[in-house]
């Protein structure tokens, strides 16, 4: 056999034996044996929780009447959900974490992207040095930042007292106080996640806006911001979900304050539900509606991101 032979003999395609295909069973198990450990963690911390909390919000304890016995759990329905909805505490605390989110959104957003914007800048020096000192609040545990706060809040001792324009611990000015805590905890955060994404942005399309004559601020709002969209708007979704769940620092501040109650905010009305008066029907219903609010919200701005990116 000569040497063209045999490497057309090498080359047919059928001395080349078959690839080797695993059984679709097989493949359907790999699968799912890969995605069990997610779906038992879902299952644990996730589902079963909601589950259990979507019992308990339809039973109400009662006495019993039966002497010693105490209280006995009484199928209630919607019951529950119909009292959280009609009482004023509850209404009231939603619009208190609805001011909360309206101020405390637009300016830890917009503080985030100009520090951002400007650690990504060519002109800024010891870049590593400003993003662990614009970090570091984030490390502070909320409970500990919000007594730092408490005490830099109080009058005669504490050094901002007579400084800030509004009293922290008045009616009015304990919401400024509470958006103050809670932006400088949070910004160095979303400093971080916006300071990631612009190193992302092709360098290529920035030395073209310079050829271009673009200068850094309309560089900044015509190209970075506009191709880290999608990370500011899944920022918004975790952000708009924490405000839903603001519980820390108001939490904190009632040890310094009477103007914080014990159903300022949604959680803290939970808390006291649960926790005060024991009643775990009312609290059950109260969580199971925050959830509900909370996933409304995001899927209204992740809509609201689609659409935009478009």
């Amino acid at each position: 056999m000569t040497t063209a032979q045999t490497v057309e003999t090498v080359s047919t395609p059928s001395s080349v034996p078959p690839p080797a295909h695993k059984p679709a069973g097989r493949r359907r198990f790999t699968g799912a044996a890969l995605a069990a450990p997610f779906a038992l963690l879902l299952l644990c911390t996730v589902l079963v929780p909601i589950g259990y909390a979507f019992y308990l919000s339809l039973y109400t304890d009662r006495l019993s009447g039966l002497g010693f016995d105490g209280y006995q759990q009484v199928f209630a329905g919607f019951g529950n959900y119909t009292d959280v909805l009609g009482d004023p505490a509850a209404r009231e605390s939603v619009s208190k974490v609805a001011g909360y989110a309206l101020i405390h959104i637009p300016v830890m957003f917009g503080g985030a992207l100009l520090i951002a914007l400007l650690l990504n800048s060519a002109t800024v020096r010891l870049r590593q040095l400003w993003s662990l000192a614009v970090f570091l609040p984030y490390a502070v545990p909320g409970v500990i930042a919000g007594l730092i706060w408490g005490y830099l809040y109080s009058p005669g001792i504490g050094p901002l007292d007579g400084i800030l324009p509004f009293d922290p611990f008045g009616e009015a000015g304990v919401l400024p106080a509470i958006v103050n805590m809670a932006t400088w905890q949070w910004m160095g955060y979303n400093v971080i996640i916006f300071y990631t994404a612009l190193q992302t942005v092709p360098r290529e399309v920035l030395e073209a806006a310079r050829a271009d004559g673009a200068g850094a601020l309309r560089t900044a709002l015509s190209i970075k911001i506009p191709m880290i969209r999608p990370t500011i708007f899944v920022a918004l979704v975790f952000t708009t979900i924490g405000s839903l769940q603001l519980f820390t620092e108001p939490m904190v501040l009632r040890t310094f304050t009477g103007a914080v109650t014990s159903t300022w905010t949604p959680s803290l009305y939970i808390y006291d539900a649960a926790f005060i008066r024991n009643d775990y029907g009312r609290a059950a219903a109260a969580s199971i509606l925050l959830a509900l609010a909370s996933a409304l919200l995001s899927a209204l701005v992740m809509r609201l991101s689609s659409r935009r990116s478009r």
